[in-house]
C-alpha cells in the first residue's frame, strides 16, 4: 500500500506544479519588465518562488487527505481521524491568516471527497496514477462524477475566501483563473486516461477476435 501511496503523492505534486505554472507563468508581463536592466531575471526568480508557494498551498490539504486515507485503510477510525484533521486544517488556515468557521467547514467537505478518492486508489493495484484511476473507477463517467463533486467543494472554498476578502474584483479574478487552470488540466487528464484505456481495450478485442473498433 505504501507503493500506491507514493504513486499518488508524486502525481499530486506534479499536478500542483502544473497548476501553479499555469496560474503564475501565464500572467502577462508589463512593458517595464523589458526596459529595466535585470528586471526579467528578478521577475523569473519571483515567479519561481510564487510557483513553489502556490504548489505548497495546493498540496497541503491533499497531503493531509492522502495520509488520512492511508491510515483509515490500515484500520484507523475514520471519525477520529477526521476530528484530528479538522484541527490541523484550522491551524493551517490560521497560519495563512485565512481562518473562518465557514472556510474550515468548506475545506473539510473537500477533504472528505479527497479521502474517499484516495481510499479508492489505495485499494486497487496499478503501476501509475492513470492505471490506479482506471482500476478504481472503471469508467470515464464514474471518474468525472468524482471530479464534479471535488470541483463543487472547491468553488465553495473560493466563495468563502472571497467573502473574507470583501469579494473584490481582483480576488474573484484570481480565484477564477486558478479554478479554470485546474479544470483545464483535469479535462486533459481525463482524456488521456480514458482514451488510452479505450485503445488498450480495442487492442484486446482485435487480438482475440471478439470486437471491432467503433
Amino acid at each position: 500500500m505504501q507503493r500506491i501511496y507514493d504513486i499518488i503523492l508524486t502525481a499530486e505534486v506534479d499536478f500542483a506544479r502544473a497548476v501553479a505554472l499555469g496560474v503564475v507563468v501565464k500572467r502577462p508581463l508589463t512593458a517595464w519588465h523589458f526596459l529595466i536592466p535585470g528586471m526579467f531575471i528578478f521577475d523569473f526568480f519571483r515567479r519561481t518562488s510564487e510557483i513553489k508557494r502556490y504548489s505548497d498551498l495546493f498540496l497541503t490539504p491533499r497531503k493531509l487527505a492522502l495520509a488520512a486515507a492511508l491510515d483509515i485503510c490500515k484500520g484507523e477510525d475514520r471519525k477520529n481521524k477526521l476530528f484530528r484533521i479538522e484541527e490541523e486544517i484550522g491551524q493551517w488556515l490560521v497560519s495563512l491568516k485565512l481562518y473562518s468557521a465557514r472556510l474550515q467547514l468548506r475545506q473539510m467537505e473537500a477533504m472528505q471527497v479527497l479521502i474517499d478518492h484516495y481510499s479508492k486508489l489505495l485499494n486497487v493495484e496499478g503501476n501509475s496514477y492513470h492505471s490506479l484511476v482506471e482500476n478504481a473507477y472503471k469508467t470515464r463517467e464514474n471518474y468525472e462524477a468524482y471530479l464534479s463533486r471535488l470541483a463543487s467543494t472547491e468553488r465553495e472554498i473560493d466563495r468563502a475566501i472571497a467573502e473574507m476578502e470583501a469579494e473584490t474584483q481582483d480576488i474573484w479574478e484570481r480565484l477564477q483563473r486558478e479554478q479554470l487552470q485546474v479544470d483545464d488540466l483535469r479535462k486533459k487528464e481525463v482524456n488521456k486516461i480514458f482514451s488510452t484505456m479505450r485503445q488498450v481495450n480495442n487492442g484486446k478485442d482485435f487480438a482475440d477476435g471478439s470486437g471491432h473498433e467503433v
